[in-house]
């Protein structure tokens, strides 16, 4: 970063200065174009893609289904955000906010549209009674503190280090100090405690495994050795712990498009498609 520079009086957006999602940037909202969302055979349709924050609410509907729940069932549709699906009159009407994840309950009298991971997270646990612990306020101090502080990791330090169109140092030591930091603080949490808010599994845990667990993991960005990451022993644990979850396998799979094919499950309408739907065994003619 040896050119200084100099912000102009008014700022006019650059196609070239978005790196990697350069084509799905832009500085306004709403639709580009008219298309309606699928609906399936279940009370929920999820529209999502496995990044981190998809992972979240899927990994809850299959601790959910886990338990029995059997009203918990869903439909996940894959969205894909590198094609601008995003930004279709249907998702828009469902997240204005054109993020993935996003969430219509047809179960509820008018359907409910919840956008938002932890909102999606919340209402799911709330509905259902489950996975909210015994200290609430403290389940939902840890849930928020990760819708805070991911935006750091990912935005911040996941764009930097791995998808700018340049390395530059000053902005990756930046990010990188506070992801460290922020791993600290859950280090030290977990220190003393099996999980977040205690002894108790709920979806704090699962909101910060999607985003900090996976990178202790080595799954985010590649940056496992230059995090240091096996240094946090606490967190090593609680991840390793929360992975070997049946229902946490499962989840980080659904509306999967990326990674081995045998991972990839595009769309889940049932709970048989873990066996017969991944990518592995179905294949793609239309790619």
């Amino acid at each position: 970063m040896s050119d200084s520079y100099t912000p102009p009086k008014v700022w006019t957006p650059d196609a070239e200065s978005g790196g990697r999602f350069a084509s799905i940037n832009r500085p306004v909202s709403g639709a580009t174009h008219e298309k309606d969302l699928p609906v399936g055979k279940h009370p929920h349709q999820l529209y999502s893609l496995a990044t981190p924050n998809g992972v979240k609410v899927t990994v809850l509907f299959e601790e959910l289904l886990e338990l029995g729940i059997e009203e918990a069932e869903y439909d996940a549709w894959l969205i894909r955000i590198m094609e601008g699906e995003q930004f279709s009159s249907g998702f828009v009407a469902v997240n204005p906010n054109s993020k993935i994840p996003a969430l219509m309950d047809h179960s509820t009298e008018t359907p409910t549209r919840v956008f938002e991971s932890g909102a999606i997270l919340l209402y799911l646990a709330e509905k259902f009674d489950r996975f909210l612990g015994s200290d609430r306020p403290e389940m939902l101090s840890w849930l928020f503190w990760q819708m805070g502080s991911a935006p750091y990791l990912g935005g911040g330090f996941g764009h930097f280090y791995a998808y700018a169109p340049e390395k530059w140092e000053y902005p990756i030591n930046r990010f990188t100090m506070e992801v460290k930091r922020q791993l600290d603080v859950l280090d030290k949490r977990l220190a003393d405690n099996r999980f977040l808010t205690g002894a108790d599994y709920t979806i704090a845990d699962m909101a910060n495994w999607a985003w900090y667990g996976q990178l202790a993991l080595g799954r985010l960005y590649e940056a496992g050795d230059f995090l240091d990451v096996q240094s946090y022993a606490h967190v090593q644990r609680w991840a390793q712990e929360i992975d070997a979850r049946p229902a946490v396998s499962r989840g980080r799979m659904v509306n999967r498009s990326f990674g081995e094919p045998k991972f990839q499950l595009r769309e889940r309408h049932d709970a048989g498609d873990f066996e017969t739907r991944t990518w592995d065994k179905i294949g793609d003619d239309t790619e």
